[in-house]
C-alpha cells in the first residue's frame, strides 16, 4: 500500500463521532458498577436496593449510546 492509496481513504465523520460517543457510556457504566459493588461491600443488607438503582443507572447510561447510534443514522 503506497501513500496515494492511504490518502484516498474516504470516511464519514459521523463514524468517528459514534466511536467517541461510545467512550462516555463505557466509562459511566464502569463507574456505576464499581461504586455499586463498593457500596454492597460496605452494607450487604442494602444489596437488593443497590442492584435496582444500579440497573436504572446502567439503563440511563446506555441511553447515551443509543442516542449516539441514532445521530449516526440521522447525519450519515
Amino acid at each position: 500500500m503506497d501513500i496515494t492509496t492511504l490518502a484516498e481513504i474516504n470516511g464519514n465523520i459521523a463514524t468517528v463521532g459514534y466511536g467517541l460517543a461510545a467512550i462516555g457510556p463505557g466509562i459511566g457504566i464502569g463507574i456505576v458498577a464499581g461504586k455499586t459493588v463498593e457500596a454492597m461491600a460496605r452494607q450487604p443488607e442494602m444489596a437488593g436496593k443497590l442492584q435496582v438503582t444500579m440497573f436504572l443507572g446502567i439503563a440511563f447510561t446506555e441511553l447515551l449510546a443509543f442516542i449516539g447510534v441514532a445521530t449516526y443514522f440521522i447525519f450519515a
